[in-house]
């Protein structure tokens, strides 16, 4: 379990030929930077729309993400972290965008 991150973290990931950039500070703050277009060409639903999404719904921050395919679909592998610390993972349909 990740309770404070004590150094700066900066990541980077590809989708669909799309870079982002998540920064996350010591307070575990996630900074999100959309480097080219946010959309995904197999799906309807962009990362950075997943990631929003889930951290309306479950009241945390994304501090890792990643797009996996699984049995010919997209699906969006998001780590979150809430302000008790507590650190689970939720899985998107990219086609669709339902919690899998």
């Amino acid at each position: 379990m990740i309770g404070v991150l004590h150094k700066a973290a900066v990541v980077l990931w590809l989708s669909a030929g799309t870079a982002f950039v998540c920064v996350a500070s010591p307070r575990a703050e996630v900074t999100r930077v959309s480097v080219a277009s946010a959309s995904v060409a197999s799906g309807s639903l962009s990362m950075d729309q997943a990631v929003q999404m889930v951290e309306q719904r479950y009241h945390a921050r994304v501090v890792r993400a990643q797009t996996q395919n699984e049995e010919g679909r997209t699906v969006y592998v998001l780590r979150l972290l809430n302000d008790s610390g507590k650190v689970w993972t939720v899985r998107v349909n990219a086609a669709n965008g339902a919690v899998l």
